[in-house]
């Protein structure tokens, strides 16, 4: 059990040891990114000559990162990367697609806190656990291009020692590389730590690695709630606001 009180009950009672970091996703976990992932999205599919996606579609293409997502709108189908992947294995030969991800990369780069903002709640956890010299960790399937600029505007970049980014290692979530690597970086044992997030991918990596594993309600998970995974991929506690993490 956790040697710290800031957590609750349950969140204490995963480890036999005290939680010294925490691992957090960033986006359906710590900020409401999709209406600005949709309006790029949107924009790049107009500008190729395709309809727009709209935001409910791009809620459940999110979360393995920027390629998967345009090539899911490319596609307009939720299995749209791994269609892709079998056409092109090599998908720098597919022209519509790099033209398209360029296009992507320009928009969203352009308006990435237009609509996006942390979810309530989260400064405030943030800034609890650095108060309890807890470390905390970002790791995301979001390329670094993107995600340093987003936590510098929205003023939380401080709070992690660590930041791993979906082009940073040559495996990205629900691979459990990304966790294994903060463990490395933050010199902590998976039983000094837990994961949250809001998605099977962040279950399924942290799980891989040992380290157990909180779930938000209200996040993103390819459009299908979280609690509905269960059999799929259980985890350890399940929450409906980031501010029950804490006591």
């Amino acid at each position: 059990m956790s040697e710290y009180s800031v957590f609750s009950k349950a969140v204490s009672e995963l480890n036999t040891q005290a939680i010294r970091a925490v691992l957090f996703d960033l986006d359906g976990t710590l900020i409401d990114s999709v209406p600005d992932l949709a309006s790029a999205i949107d924009e790049m599919l107009r500008s190729i000559g395709h309809a727009p996606a709209g935001e409910i579609k791009v809620n459940r293409w999110v979360g393995n990162g920027a390629a998967a997502l345009v090539k899911r709108a490319l596609a307009d189908d939720d299995h749209g990367d791994a269609v892709h992947l079998a056409q092109y294995p090599n998908e720098y030969d597919d022209e519509t697609y790099t033209s398209a991800y360029a296009i992507f990369e320009r928009t969203y780069a352009e308006r990435l806190t237009a609509a996006t903002g942390l979810y309530e709640g989260v400064l405030s956890v943030l800034s609890a656990l650095a108060a309890e010299n807890i470390m905390l960790g970002l790791i995301t399937n979001k390329p670094r291009r993107f995600t340093v600029p987003l936590l510098q505007a929205l003023g939380i970049e401080h709070y992690f020692s660590d930041v791993l980014c979906g082009d940073d290692l040559e495996f990205k979530k629900p691979h459990p590389l990304p966790v294994l690597t903060a463990l490395e970086n933050l010199s902590v044992s998976a039983e000094q730590t837990i994961m949250v997030g809001d998605s099977i991918s962040d279950i399924k990596s942290a799980t891989a690695a040992r380290v157990k594993t909180v779930a938000v309600t209200y996040g993103y998970n390819h459009g299908m709630s979280i609690t509905d995974a269960r059999n799929d991929c259980q985890a350890d506690v399940y929450i409906d606001q980031i501010t029950q993490l804490l006591v």
